[in-house]
């Protein structure tokens, strides 16, 4: 039997809004839009003795994704799953949980028994806030923790760069949210999401996405000055992704786009790519 493949892209938070911690499982409140882009990883899937993950020694999420299938649909998680990393590791691109999504189809498809679309949506949920986006195409409107989906009809008519820091690594998520909330940015959370709410229903062309607020994380991330970096260079729009500390500019024009990658090329590793559905 050939290995069944998917393409996992990753994406960025065109917008993104944190409220409170939730006191029923800790997590934050989110009002967040997502876009994939033209940056992926490759999984391949195929049967074998044993679950086995190779490609990324540093996985967690994908053999967690297959052993929670695997006790859902009542089977042995006997898949060896290939991984090739485009996607940089802990920048806020999702890189992981795009891969958890995808290895999660591509086994699910693999049963004789699929979970239906329900019953996946919801395991996913138990891996990390971003894994249900990535099981379905399309930019979403993600609420709660994560896990209330909506989907979006945005312009994909842009060009992205993609800036991710020379010199700096990623503090953890979880200490990026301490530190938002250290710095009070919780606060007036229901007046931020309704402003980003009242923002999203005004976008019809490209440069309407300019009009949403900027990600709440942004300072806490320590990634906002690389984002007034590709303002200047002439992004319509820039921000950190997630919690950082990768950054991206949208662009009207591809050449624009180069341009601006070539001047961050001193500080930062630089992609210039497209929105992907």
């Amino acid at each position: 039997m050939r290995p069944a493949r998917e393409v996992a892209p990753a994406k960025i938070n065109l917008a993104l809004v944190v409220g409170p911690r939730r006191p029923a499982d800790g997590l934050h409140e989110v009002v967040t839009v997502l876009q994939r882009i033209d940056v992926c990883d490759r999984l391949g899937l195929e049967p074998a003795p044993a679950l086995e993950v190779e490609g990324f020694r540093e996985d967690t999420i994908v053999r967690a994704a297959l052993e929670r299938l695997a006790a859902e649909a009542r089977v042995e998680p006997r898949w060896l799953v290939r991984i090739a990393k485009e996607i940089p590791v802990s920048t806020g691109l999702g890189g992981g949980s795009a891969d958890a999504a995808a290895a999660l189809r591509l086994a699910n498809n693999a049963l004789a028994e699929p979970l239906s679309q329900a019953r996946l949506h919801a395991l996913a949920s138990s891996l990390g806030a971003d894994v249900p986006f990535f099981l379905e195409p399309g930019p979403k409107l993600a609420q709660g923790g994560g896990e209330r989906l909506e989907a979006l009809e945005l312009p994909q008519d842009f060009w992205v760069v993609l800036a991710l820091p020379h010199d700096r690594r990623k503090s953890s998520t979880g200490a990026v949210y301490d530190r938002f909330a250290q710095l009070g940015g919780d606060r007036g959370f229901p007046e931020r999401k309704e402003a980003l709410l009242r923002a999203l229903a005004e976008v019809r062309r490209a440069r309407d996405l300019a009009a949403l607020p900027p990600n709440d994380l942004a300072v806490a991330s320590g990634s906002a000055s690389l984002a007034a970096e590709l303002r200047s260079a002439g992004a319509f729009r820039a921000d950190v992704s997630g919690a950082g500390p990768a950054v991206y500019g949208l662009f009207h024009r591809r050449a624009e786009a180069r341009e601006a990658a070539g001047l961050l090329g001193r500080v930062s590793r630089t992609w210039v790519v497209a929105p992907v559905w």
